[in-house]
């Protein structure tokens, strides 16, 4: 199939369905490139959640969501290290590729979510909520019928299990991470047993384990934090306990009023275009972003460590440079009096 046919394909049920015979080393490398774009699709909609937030860095719902966030990125490094590591090369810079909202998450995971881009509401974390959701929450004990993101982390580490020389060590990048959380640093995945590590923090910070919903890998240890689905869960509840209740889009904190972007993007042209200057702060988020994907792309294509670390290093600050000119789109109100605000598209631009 050609890249666009790729990129809108249900590519992870498709490989799910494989029977365990035909899963070999294509299998992996395919099924690690959806992991990458599936960590990748998760970042823009949190972070428009966190950025939305116009309070101290002390509210604990900002807290919540920016150490998801940096959960969420390490993630992302790990499952381009998984794919090195079997000899793949991460695709981050693609149009074709580039996770679009609204829509579906990569692969066909969750066809019935749609993921979207918007300031916090209650829509938003149950979004969020549906995208971390494990195949048996804790309180929910009746199986799912579709796929989760754990239950297809697992069909690859048991295939890596069954064949471990696909495992090569190739192409590894490392970053010292522990300050955003235990298990955050990416680390060279050379070994089996490196694999299973990195392979349970990523199901285990968004999942929790089959026993408890605390994320076993903590900012700081014995904090009590929970995994993802169950702290935006929590989210949800506190604002259920308020009373009066508030309307969905309302907290008992200040947030910008960012609203839900529309398929392609906000309109540029005809009554509802923006303002030249809205139009410039959309370009610089997009172009940001862009070049960040491309400078992650390119990490994990050296041969040459410090090279990788110094491409690293630069992907970082693009992404540290997104935050306040899409906090900017969101005090600019649109023109359709709804009382909304313009915020990031996440639009790809080629250069």
């Amino acid at each position: 199939m050609n890249a666009v046919q790729y990129a809108q394909s249900n590519r992870i049920v498709e490989l799910m369905r494989r029977p365990a015979e035909q899963r070999g080393a294509e299998w992996v490398k395919d099924a690690l490139q959806q992991a990458v774009l599936l960590e990748l699709a998760t970042l823009p909609p949190y972070l428009c959640g966190l950025w939305s937030i116009n309070a101290t860095s002390q509210n604990p719902v900002l807290r919540t969501l920016r150490t998801i966030v940096f959960d969420e990125m390490s993630h992302l490094g790990i499952a381009c290290n998984l794919l090195t590591t079997v000899g793949g090369s991460p695709r981050l810079a693609d149009e074709t590729l580039v996770p679009k909202y609204p829509g579906p998450l990569p692969g066909g995971v969750r066809p019935e979510l749609t993921v979207f881009l918007s300031g916090l509401t209650t829509y938003s974390v149950e979004m969020y909520a549906g995208i971390e959701e494990p195949d048996h929450p804790l309180p929910l004990p009746a199986p799912a019928s579709h796929t989760s993101i754990g239950a297809f982390y697992t069909a690859v580490l048991n295939v890596l299990c069954d064949q471990p020389e696909l495992i090569t060590g190739h192409r590894q990048v490392t970053r010292d991470m522990e300050h955003h959380g235990s298990g955050n640093s990416l680390v060279e995945l050379k070994t089996l047993d490196a694999v299973k590590s990195a392979i349970t923090v990523i199901k285990e910070q968004g999942e929790g384990t089959s026993a408890s919903p605390e994320n076993p890998f903590p900012n700081a240890p014995g904090s009590g934090e929970l995994a993802h689905y169950y702290a935006f869960r929590k989210i949800l509840r506190g604002h259920e306990l308020i009373d009066p209740p508030l309307p969905p889009d309302k907290w008992d904190f200040p947030t910008f009023p960012m609203g839900v972007v529309p398929a392609g993007g906000w309109p540029r042209t005809g009554s509802a275009a923006p303002p030249a200057e809205v139009t410039a702060l959309l370009d610089q988020v997009n172009r940001t972003y862009s070049e960040m994907l491309g400078l992650l792309e390119q990490t994990w294509q050296q041969d040459d460590p410090d090279q990788a670390t110094d491409l690293l290093d630069a992907a970082v600050s693009k992404m540290s440079k997104l935050r306040v000119p899409a906090r900017e789109l969101m005090k600019r109100a649109l023109p359709d009096g709804s009382g909304k605000s313009y915020g990031p598209e996440f639009r790809y631009m080629a250069s």
